[in-house]
């Protein structure tokens, strides 16, 4: 049964995706890329991960896709956007069929490690999913997570940037 619920998830995250690409409108795609985050939170739950399924819906299709809404209704994207960049479809296409076809090569001829981390089923059980993540978050990926949040406020001030009319 979790087999068929899988591909059924599945088959929604490609059409979702393919969505993304295909919508004229930048809003209708960014709700297709919501319904994206949210089929990948039910991967989370389905790996019994909680807290990711959790962060998953709360920061990406909360939070992210407030702001990529707001950053698409200050730019006011139109036709005119769609007309300027059509000549890059083609070449967009084959660079995505070109990295897909590398990808399952890889994944062919791949062999799987052996390797083993620091964290255990017997740690995670333990101590649970949201302390070792808050642990690892907040202790060794602290910088990036700092960059992370820099960089989502450079974009913020820099959609308001565009989107001024007058200076």
């Amino acid at each position: 049964m979790e087999i068929i619920f899988f591909y059924l998830v599945a088959l929604i995250v490609v059409i979702s995706g393919i969505l993304v690409v295909r919508c004229q409108s930048p809003v209708n795609s960014a709700l297709a890329l919501v319904n994206t985050f949210f089929c990948l939170a039910i991967y989370y739950v389905m790996l019994r991960a909680p807290f990711m399924a959790a962060v998953q819906i709360m920061v990406y299709a909360g939070a992210i896709m407030v702001l990529i809404l707001f950053v698409i209704m200050l730019l006011n994207l139109g036709t005119e956007a769609k007309k300027r960049y059509t000549q890059g479809i083609v070449w967009s296409s084959l660079a995505s069929l070109l990295l897909l076809v590398n990808v399952v090569y890889f994944l062919k001829r791949g062999q799987v490690t052996d390797s083993v981390g620091d964290i255990t089923a017997y740690t995670v059980q333990s101590f649970g999913h949201t302390e070792l993540i808050g642990k690892a978050l907040f202790t060794e990926f602290l910088l990036p997570f700092e960059i992370a949040s820099i960089l989502l406020l450079v974009a913020i001030v820099g959609a308001v940037v565009l989107a001024k009319k007058d200076v």
